[in-house]
């Protein structure tokens, strides 16, 4: 379920730029709408295999005001994402924000009717012990602020 979620994500992420992969007689996707995102989450989430993630994030009119992102790999190892790690640089129509540290490692938050989703890209150094490849991406409710159910 993980996996089909974290593909889910991804493959949504991929609209901002190019269209997944799939089906030839599939619908061209279609843009992220450019619409203010305004979102005060918090999302706390266990499964049984040790997977977990915690983050708390709050966006006004496309600018990030809180951000605090924490995800376990079972055992294996974190990732970890502070506001004050990163400056946001694009507000539209997605939101991007990238490491201060050099790392090129990039947040993205978008919004669809159903989810407000916060990914990573090129991360690497903001995991430990190589979990960084099953890190994945995390999924607000626009309208409750708390996880996204699997089922949007």
């Amino acid at each position: 379920m993980r996996r089909l979620l974290r593909n889910t994500a991804l493959c949504a992420g991929a609209t901002l730029l190019v269209a997944c992969a799939g089906s030839r007689t599939s619908p061209k996707p279609t843009p992220i709408a450019d619409r203010a995102i305004d979102l005060a989450g918090h999302c706390s989430q266990h499964e049984e295999d040790g997977f977990r993630e915690q983050a708390t994030l709050v966006v006004r009119g496309n600018q990030v005001q809180v951000l605090d992102w924490h995800l376990w790999v079972g055992k294996l190892g974190s990732c970890s994402f502070k506001l004050q790690q990163f400056k946001q640089t694009k507000d539209r129509p997605h939101i991007e924000l990238i490491a201060q540290d050099g790392s090129q490692c990039k947040l993205m938050i978008w919004q669809e009717p159903r989810r407000v989703t916060l990914a990573h890209a090129a991360c690497q150094e903001h995991c430990s012990r190589g979990v960084y490849e099953q890190a994945w991406p995390i999924m607000f409710d626009p309208r409750t602020g708390q996880c996204a159910l699997r089922d949007q």
